[in-house]
Parts: C-alpha cells; structure tokens; sequence
C-alpha cells in the first residue's frame, strides 16, 4: 500500500509539521524533544508499517503511532498548563491528533 496516499499520514505529518514551527522557539529544551518527537512519530510509524510484508507487523506499526497519538495529546494537555502552548494551539492540536487515531483504525 501507498502509505502517502493515506489521509491520516496526510494529516499527521502536517500537524508535525505544525508542532515544529510552532515549537523553534520554545526554551524548555525537554519539553520541546519530547513534543516534536512525538507528533513526528506518528506519521513515521504509519509509513514503516504499510511498508511492512505481514498484516501483522502493519498492526504493530499501527499501534505504535496510536500510542504517539496519545503521548503527543498528553503533551499539548500539560503544554497548555504550563503555559508552553497557546491554549487554541493546544486545543487544535490536541482534537487533530485525536481525529488521527481514530482514523487509524477506520481505514
């Protein structure tokens, strides 16, 4: 399967895309690998699974980049608390990632 055509990598590598610029600038050096890191391991994950020979290393992928879905919500949740995030940044990022999981086990 063409994983580039999938519309969940679509979106999750824009919202990486997203977290990145929006996180230059950040000083909590910490916080920020973390974040970026997580939100880059979602489309990563689908791209290596879809290329992967058996359904069942696909699923594992699959379920790898959920769990990255999840760490990253988590983090724009704390990154709102603490003030590192704008509160309609966080927001979006936090409903987008969630659409993403979602549309990881709809496809």
């Amino acid at each position: 399967m063409n994983f580039e055509k999938l519309e969940v990598w679509k979106r999750s590598c824009q919202l990486s895309v997203e977290v990145y610029s929006a996180m230059r600038d950040l000083k909590g050096f910490g916080f920020k690998d973390q974040i970026t890191r997580s939100s880059l391991s979602v489309p990563s994950n689908i791209a290596e699974g879809m290329v992967k020979p058996t359904l069942k290393d696909k699923v594992k992928f699959l379920h790898i980049a959920n769990g990255s879905c999840v760490e990253m919500r988590t983090q724009a949740y704390i990154g709102m608390k603490i003030g590192y995030i704008p509160n309609d940044a966080g927001l979006y990022w936090y409903k987008k990632q969630k659409r993403s999981a979602q549309c990881l086990w709809v496809s």
